[in-house]
Order: structure tokens, then sequence, then C-alpha cells
């Protein structure tokens, strides 16, 4: 008796788990790889958001150019974190860029410190090649002996040239394998139509940029070694142990609220040329001007654009990293349905007071097909306003789900076995 009373169980527990296996097998067919009719969107009004990001995703997007002039051979105005560019010019024209140069050499310098690869405290000798610079520097000596940090400060504030190969020289062992460091960066964040022949920019013959490249790797710069704003803003300091003055060679630093860098350039054929940076409120913008014609009016133009972007537009970013985002049904899985998360955060920029409009939208399937693996992209969520999508972020499974066989449901039914009867 007792052993018919365990088959008829078993009997049993085989059709409950048949008939549940099979219960999303009578639903509409699922969605895979596309989305259509079954498309289901809920719609969440987005929060006012003025915290910061760290986000490099995506390459520099245009828009629409305000129409004034600006005193310089070429321009560019982007948000920082987005890239968006807000106004632009003969951005993409190859012109001399001077000491902007060295936004790429700290760049460089920064990736080496963030890696391991250098230690801010670790101390570097002074060689000949890096002592007999011209042009703005510190005066370094054959022989003497400063910590990155030191020489970083000096370049960063004061624009020194000796202290800029001394660097190139502790990261690559001479300025010739640096400055292929250099180009091959350029190469890598598609900076097309720059050419890199020192580290410096003392060169202006084959030594060349655009402003909207120069405007690429200060964004990388910015947004990827934030540590680097440590030492852009300093105003005044000094080096050697206090015998020699560093003054900042960005007077924005001192005369433009928010200003956080980067790096100004002259010689004569270059002109005067300026990479800023500023931030207000969790918003960032950059402008490059390259070629103006005089030291008063690089600046001037700077801050008549940072005006223009910080009076017109803001930045609003989404929180959603590894957050909740429900659930969705998994047809024919060994789990029917499984939990869902949102991938990451995104940055948007708005035009100034429209950040209460961002609405958020849910596209994702009520079904899709096994197996399903975790952070499988299942959905997506876009970012919204008036209708335009500003951006999107993934939706990804957060657990897996086989797809179901013979074997596997015998084997479900096994365990289920094992537990009630042993």
């Amino acid at each position: 008796m007792k052993g018919k009373c365990r088959f008829i169980l078993s009997w049993m527990l085989v059709i409950c788990l048949a008939s549940g296996i099979t219960a999303f097998a009578d639903d509409s067919d699922a969605l895979t790889g596309t989305y259509g009719s079954e498309i289901s969107i809920m719609t969440i009004e987005s929060p006012e958001d003025n915290s910061e990001d760290v986000s490099t995703q995506g390459e520099v997007t245009a828009n629409v150019t305000p129409q004034f002039q600006v005193n310089a051979k070429a321009a560019i105005l982007i948000e920082a974190e987005t890239g968006k560019i807000l106004f632009s010019f003969n951005e993409h024209e190859p012109l001399p860029i001077a000491s902007i140069t060295k936004i790429m050499t700290m760049l460089l310098v920064m990736e080496a410190v963030d890696s391991g690869k250098l230690d801010l405290k670790q101390k570097t000798t002074v060689s000949a090649n890096a002592a007999r610079m011209g042009g703005s520097q510190v005066y370094l000596k054959e022989g003497e002996v400063f910590t990155v940090e030191e020489l970083l400060k000096a370049v960063a504030v004061h624009s020194a040239n000796d202290a800029s190969v001394a660097l190139a020289e502790a990261v690559a062992g001479s300025e010739e394998a640096f400055v292929a460091m250099m180009n091959q960066k350029a190469q890598e964040l598609k900076m097309k139509n720059t050419m890199f022949l020192d580290c410096t920019g003392l060169t202006d013959e084959g030594h060349y940029s655009t402003a909207y490249d120069v405007a690429v790797m200060s964004r990388e710069l910015l947004i990827k070694h934030p540590r680097i704003v440590h030492y852009t803003t300093i105003w005044h300091d000094t080096f050697r142990d206090g015998k020699f003055d560093l003054d900042n060679t960005n007077k924005l630093v001192k005369r433009y609220r928010g200003t956080t860098g980067l790096k100004t350039g002259f010689t004569n054929k270059a002109g005067f040329c300026l990479s800023a940076s500023a931030e207000r409120d969790g918003t960032k913008f950059i402008s490059v001007i390259l070629g103006s014609d005089s030291n008063d009016h690089r600046f001037s133009e700077t801050a008549r654009l940072l005006d223009f972007a910080f009076s017109n537009w803001e930045s609003a970013r989404i929180e959603k990293k590894d957050m909740d985002a429900g659930t969705i049904k998994v047809k024919k899985g060994s789990v029917t349905e499984i939990p869902v998360i949102f991938s990451d955060n995104v940055v948007v920029v708005v035009k100034k007071g429209s950040k209460g409009k961002i609405a958020e939208k849910i596209e994702m399937p009520e079904i899709i097909n096994a197996p399903v693996k975790t952070g499988q992209t299942v959905g997506v969520l876009n970012i919204e306003l008036e209708g335009e999508i500003l951006a999107s972020i993934d939706i990804v499974a957060a657990k897996d789900s086989q797809k179901c066989t013979f074997g596997l449901i015998f084997g479900m039914i096994a365990r289920k076995w094992a537990t009630l009867f042993c």
C-alpha cells in the first residue's frame, strides 16, 4: 500500500511539473533579438538629480551652433561628461597647438600613476635632455632629483617644458618613446587630425591638432583622471623648496567661477590657445580656443563660451546601476521568471530648466525564450525629453534560466523525490 502511494504521488508530481513548465509554451511567442508588438512600455517620471557622474561612454556628438563669432582660428564647446557639442567652428582644422600639447602629456602621466606604473612620491633624476629645454621652464639642472608630483605640478601650473620632458622620460624611458605613446593614445581616442612630435608643443612644423581633438583628450583627462584638477586649479605655489614661484598660466582659475583647468598654449605660429574646463552645480563644460590674437582675447572669449553654456544648458545624472527593474517571464526555461536590473547610470544634457520634464520609458518584452544568461540584455530604458531619446540604459538578466529538456525535467523530479521521501 505504501509503495502504491509513493507511485501515485510521484506521477502527480510529474503532472504538476509538466503543467507548470509548459504553461508558458501556450503563451504567445517570445521576442528575441528585436522588439515587436509584444513590447510593454512603462513611463516613470524622473526626479531632478544634481549629483555628479564620471562617464566617458560615447563619442563627442554634434548640436546646433549658436549665432555668434569667436576671436580665434577654431573653437569648440562641449559638455564634458557626455561630449555633446554645444558650439563649434573650424573644429576639424589642423593647427599648431603649442603647450596645449601638455594635456596629452598629463593624460599619459596620470594613466601611469593611476595604473601603478608611477607613484606620485616616486623620485626621478633630471636628465641632460630635460635640463636643456627652453621656453617656459622651472630651470631644472641635470642630476637634480624631484618627485613625480613636483614635476606634474610644474607642468600643470607653470607649463614647464623641462618638467614635461622629465616626466616623459620617467614614463617611457625617453621623450621619443613617450611621443610614440602620445600618438598611439591619439589613435585610440580617434583623434584623426593630430600629430605629436614632442611632449611640450615647442615644435610648430608638423606638430598639430584640432579644436575637436583637443576637446577629446581634455575630456579623457578630466573624466578618467579627475585627480588632475587638484593641480590644474592651483593659482600659486612654489617649486624647489620655495625658491621658485609657480603661477598658473590659466588666468581663469582666478577670474572665472568654477574653473577646473586646463591648459594654455602660445607660440608665434600657434597664437594664443586655451583649453578651459569649468563646473557648476554638477554640470561640466570644456571650451577650446585655438589661434586667438591676444592673451586677453583667449580668456575673454573662453569666458563668453562658458557663460553661454552655463546660461543655456545643464546636465542630469540618471542613477540606475544595479537597481531593480522588475521581472521577465522565460518560455521553456528551468526558471520561469527571473529578476532584471538596470546595467548602468547615464548623464544627459538638456536645456536649462528642463530637468523636471525628463521621462523614463522601459521597453521590454513580457516573455523571452530560454536559455537566458546573467547579464544578458533583455530590454532597454530610454531617457526621453518631449519624445526625443537622449540616452538609453540596457536592462539585463540578474539570474540564469536554462532551457528545459527532458533530462533537466527528470533531474528536477528526482530532486523533488529526494526532498519528499529521503
